[in-house]
């Protein structure tokens, strides 16, 4: 059995994704971030980092073993299951690309604009405008690559569709308003957002956690 450790957010619906994905038994353990539950001694020893996702899986080759950073974990399951991720070639590292940008650039810079132009009580025009331009970037980088093919790897469904899907969805509700004139020439990047969301997997996994 997995344990999941995980919140309702962008980074937390990866992994139940990926989980609700390869039928993998699992159990969720809330970790409501608004009331600092990340820093609890028990989750720290799982999730050094305070951060969410994190998972345990107690039928890990050599017994329990702890695994937190989202990009980790998905590489961890599909390894584990044989899933989503090749085993060797050219695919599984242009996966491992896509997956490595959206830990590295779009969640980071979508979730600085969200904080400086939606959340945050005091606006900040320059880091507004910085985190914009950035959104923007990525954003067309994405759909430029969309163009290419149905999904980040190329013809196959991927961990790096999984990681992207949450945060792009974001854009596009959470992040509207500032990204309003990006979103409206980005076709191939709403065509993939449809494509992932239709599926049953996602559907589930976007549920998780129940708060």
């Amino acid at each position: 059995m997995i344990t999941l450790y995980t919140w309702s957010t962008p980074n937390g619906r990866k992994i139940p994704i990926m989980l609700e994905e390869c039928g993998l038994p699992y159990s969720v353990v809330p970790v409501n971030i608004g009331k600092d539950e990340q820093f609890a001694p028990e989750f720290l020893r799982v999730s050094p980092n305070n951060k969410i996702p994190a998972i345990v899986d107690d039928e890990a080759e050599g017994g329990p073993l702890s695994v937190f950073e989202s990009g980790a974990i998905l590489t961890y399951l599909a390894e584990k299951t044989g899933r989503f991720l090749a085993p060797s070639g050219p695919a599984r590292y242009k996966a491992l690309e896509w997956l490595h940008w959206q830990v590295g650039g779009l969640g980071p810079m979508l979730g600085q604009l969200g904080f400086f132009a939606v959340r945050s009580d005091e606006k900040a025009p320059l880091a507004i405008k910085r985190f914009t331009e950035e959104a923007d970037r990525l954003l067309r980088v994405m759909d430029k690559r969309l163009g290419e093919g149905p999904y980040l790897a190329g013809q196959d469904y991927s961990i790096a569709d999984m990681a992207c899907y949450a945060w792009t969805l974001a854009a596009t509700s959470f992040l509207k308003d500032p990204l309003a004139d990006t979103l409206g020439s980005v076709p191939n990047v709403h065509g993939w957002l449809e494509r992932i969301g239709e599926r049953p997997a996602v559907k589930r996994g976007m549920e998780v956690p129940k708060t």
